[in-house]
């Protein structure tokens, strides 16, 4: 009975040893977790400072932060995309009125166009000198486009209109035809 009872104090310690090893993993495991989520609400924290708040309005989950921060990030990108296109574009006029200038090979009235599709239908990047916007607007509510939105600017004393259109079915317009009827506009 001597050997039992000492068999039976040698389990109960070296389950107490286990018990202390798996209690101190416990406690070593919630710790790096606490440190962990402290760290995520830290960042998230610091994400949210970041968006506009017409993007965080409204939204209370991690989750749906998330994706406005990621829907944000494709609203960056898509406009410096649409920014980048724009200032080329506009360099590309205004560096061909500078030749035009400089070589007198075109005559400095002309109009320039640029046409191509878009999200929503048609942009035309459209410089002129003289041309009335109303001009424009009428060709192209004659060709069967809506005119969305314009924005204009003075480079180099010419005006420059970017103007977006909605088209019923992209497929029956002809550029080329547009692009005749505004480069021969006054």
């Amino acid at each position: 009975m001597a050997d039992f009872q000492e068999k039976k104090r040698k389990r109960r310690k070296e389950v107490g040893v286990v018990s202390n090893e798996e209690n101190l993993e416990k406690i070593m495991h919630r710790e790096v977790e606490k440190q962990r989520r402290q760290e995520m609400a830290s960042l998230y924290a610091s994400l949210r400072s970041l968006l506009p708040l017409e993007f965080i309005q409204g939204k209370r989950s991690t989750s749906d932060q998330l994706n406005e921060a990621v829907n944000y990030i494709n609203y960056l990108q898509r406009n410096i995309k649409d920014m980048s296109s724009k200032r080329d574009e506009l360099m590309l006029l205004s560096g061909q009125s500078f030749e035009s200038r400089n070589k007198q090979s075109r005559n400095d009235n002309s109009n320039h166009v640029v046409i191509r599709p878009c999200l929503v239908g048609v942009e035309i990047v459209f410089s002129v000198l003289q041309t009335p916007l109303s001009s424009v607007l009428h060709v192209l509510s004659e060709h069967g486009l809506y005119v969305l939105s314009c924005f204009s600017s003075n480079v180099n004393g010419r005006l420059i209109h970017t103007l977006q259109a909605e088209v019923d079915d992209l497929a029956l317009v002809d550029f080329a035809d547009l692009n005749i009827y505004l480069l021969r506009l006054p």
